[in-house]
């Protein structure tokens, strides 16, 4: 039996071509081997059909806010209910300046990409301007730092539109830290020695809330909390004076304003929320006398229509 030595450059040169050659029949031989794939690549749509309710909805409410935007500008504006929560910024407010105690407003510990958060800033903008034209001052700690700079501007605009710009004290609004309970320290912390007469809780908020609002309590302030989150405005509720539940937080901005571009809006969100809630309630009644009455086939295909409007 021949051994093959790989001591040589030239031997090994030769091994590899050769494995080179075996590898690439094997190949070769299995292709050869494999049944043809006759499938066609699929198509693709350019419209999809089921997408349709979609963008009927989109259509909709579209065209809805366009129209009650422009009746709000021709002095056709929605009269919005009274929320007592808002009717009192002032009263708070004023109560400050009267004892001569800061305004103390904390929006939320999210940072801006949660639209609590935005809402928050808003009305911070209010306070802010309410509280220039009283010559009181507005102190608002964040838990994140492009909410500080964001801040920082909204209370700079307001502190101008009240014709009041040596009013802003960017060192009021500070950067404290991302950590959530190392930022409820701080803010207890200041509470306690300051004692602010007025406490504003607008934004996202989890478990600080209470701990923000019954030290509030206890330094006897008056309170004001708005968020979105329904695990924490019970104690909102209980400890605060005021709360603004869910779409009143969203809904504030439009109401201090008056603005009929903003309350246009909120009409036409409020319109589309109604048509939402008038299908599902035929939805509802349809596929229950569907049910109950069998023969009625049309019902059922009336059913499935409106399940399919709204997206099921």
């Amino acid at each position: 039996m021949t051994r093959v030595r790989f001591r040589s450059p030239r031997n090994r040169w030769w091994t590899a071509v050769a494995l080179g050659a075996l590898l690439g029949a094997a190949r070769a031989s299995m292709a050869a081997d494999a049944p043809a794939d006759t499938a066609q690549p699929a198509e693709r749509e350019v419209f999809n059909e089921n997408r349709l309710p979609l963008l009927a909805w989109i259509l909709g409410i579209a065209a809805s806010t366009t129209i009650f935007v422009w009746r709000s500008r021709r002095g056709k504006a929605p009269t919005i209910r009274r929320i007592a929560a808002l009717e009192a910024v002032d009263e708070a407010i004023g109560r400050a300046t009267e004892m001569g105690r800061p305004v103390l407003f904390i929006p939320g510990i999210q940072d801006m990409d949660n639209i609590q958060t935005v809402a928050g800033i808003t009305m911070l903008g209010r306070v802010s301007r309410t509280a220039a034209e009283y010559d009181a001052v507005v102190e608002a700690p964040t838990c994140r730092s492009l909410v500080m700079e964001a801040a920082r501007e909204a209370v700079q605009a307001s502190c101008l539109a009240a014709g009041r710009p040596d009013a802003y004290q960017p060192d009021r609004i500070n950067y404290i830290t991302d950590e959530q309970f190392g930022y409820v320290a701080h803010v207890g912390g200041k509470m306690m020695r300051e004692k602010p007469a007025a406490c504003f809780y607008m934004g996202c908020f989890f478990a600080e809330s209470l701990i923000f609002s019954e030290t509030g309590n206890a330094i006897g302030a008056i309170q004001i909390a708005g968020t979105a989150e329904s695990s924490q405005l019970p104690f909102f509720v209980a400890a605060c004076d005021y709360t603004l539940i869910g779409e009143e937080f969203f809904a504030a901005s439009a109401y201090l304003s008056g603005e009929p571009d903003q309350l246009g809006t909120l009409q036409a969100q409020d319109s589309g929320k109604l048509a939402v809630i008038m299908f599902v309630i035929m939805g509802a009644a349809v596929s229950t006398i569907a049910t109950l009455v069998p023969s009625a086939g049309d019902l059922a295909g009336f059913s499935a229509f409106l399940q399919k409007a709204l997206g099921g």
